[in-house]
């Protein structure tokens, strides 16, 4: 079930990332080379972090948008039904009572 909300592919990033980790750890390089290359990799990674937060919320503001926009057409297609309703129900109480005092 977690393969369906996404939880699959968070954990192939999570073993790409401790892969390349324990890769660097035994990489035939100095500690500063490692280090280096190390603090390179964290920086991609918050930046890709980074952009993968902003087109969420980017989506977020679409959905919430397209919510607006449909939450305010069925208010207006309520609102309209219920003042046709009213309309009528006047009018069939109008024409009742012109109904009743000619009789």
């Amino acid at each position: 079930m977690s393969d369906r909300n996404g939880g699959g592919f968070l954990w192939f990033l999570t073993g790409i990332g401790i892969g390349a980790v324990v890769g660097l750890l035994y990489a035939p390089q100095s500690g500063s080379e490692t280090r280096e290359i190390l603090m390179a990799k964290a920086e991609e990674g918050r930046d890709f972090l980074r952009k993968r937060a902003e087109d969420a919320r980017e989506h977020a503001e679409t959905w919430a948008e397209r919510g607006r926009e449909v939450y305010n057409a069925q208010k207006d297609q309520v609102r309209s039904a219920v003042d046709a309703g009213r309309r009528a129900y006047r009018e069939k109480t109008t024409s009742a009572r012109s109904d009743g005092d000619n009789v």
